[in-house]
């Protein structure tokens, strides 16, 4: 099936390692080209090595009100257009409900809230048509114990990116949210650090095991491509079955 992603050009916020690697691994393999971001600037050099010369990277900080325009710049500087973009960042720090501090919470507002939506207004902005997708978490629909800030935070993003959707559908451009579910990244090691730990949460999965990243970015870049052109304002579980609502 040839997804329509050629000469493509996407941004990938949290994009050197993890679901946003993925995720540009799938689009470059298919023929884009694309602009990573993360915070470090090893990850990113070895990020763009590995994607080759499809790839540019930025060091940067979602929380930054700059980094959203640097990065359509460094794409629009280096290939001349942008087609789309995956909004990812690293999940907030666990805590319960009643644990997190204030400045936990203002810490997640800023990167894993507002940065989103920023990035995703400058895109949207700087694009007639295309494709956004904001990864979220399986928390949008029912909350995972341990991550009350997610918990708090994914929902909003949820329906933020759902009125955005309808906001921009005119123009035909296209939101979704992916909610990938227990996928084992640096991210679910930090939760699940060891073999035991990862057996459990394996078991409560109907697949009876936990994802590849490699399984997220494909279902990102197909939501990404011309190929989806009809899917808008929906949210995609990437999850093996773990939610238990529709």
């Amino acid at each position: 099936m040839d997804l329509g992603l050629r000469d493509r050009v996407y941004l990938v916020t949290g994009g050197s390692k993890g679901l946003g690697f993925a995720t540009a691994e799938a689009l470059v393999a298919d023929g884009a080209c694309v602009v990573v971001s993360s915070r470090t600037a090893e990850s990113v050099r070895a990020a763009v090595d590995t994607l080759g010369d499809n790839a540019r990277g930025l060091t940067a900080d979602n929380a930054d009100p700059s980094t959203a325009q640097r990065l359509l710049d460094l794409a629009i500087n280096e290939f001349g257009r942008v087609d789309g973009a995956l909004i990812s960042v690293g999940g907030p720090p666990a805590t319960g409900p009643l644990e997190a501090t204030d400045e936990q919470w203002r810490d997640a507002f800023e990167s894993v809230f507002l940065g989103a939506i920023r990035t995703a207004r400058v895109v949207a902005d700087a694009m007639t048509e295309g494709a956004i997708a904001l990864v979220l978490s399986t928390s949008v629909k029912s909350p995972i114990a341990g991550l009350a800030i997610s918990n708090g935070l994914r929902p909003g993003l949820a329906m933020w990116a759902k009125q955005l959707a309808d906001e921009v559908g005119p123009r035909g451009m296209r939101v979704v949210s992916l909610l990938p579910g227990s996928v084992l990244t640096d991210r679910m090691r930090q939760l699940a650090p060891d073999r035991a730990a990862q057996d459990r949460v394996a078991a409560s999965i109907p697949l009876r095991r936990m994802g590849d990243p490699k399984e997220f970015g494909r279902v990102a870049a197909f939501a990404l491509s011309p190929a989806a052109s009809y899917l808008t304002g929906c949210v995609i579980p990437v999850d093996g079955g773990s939610l238990r609502a529709l």
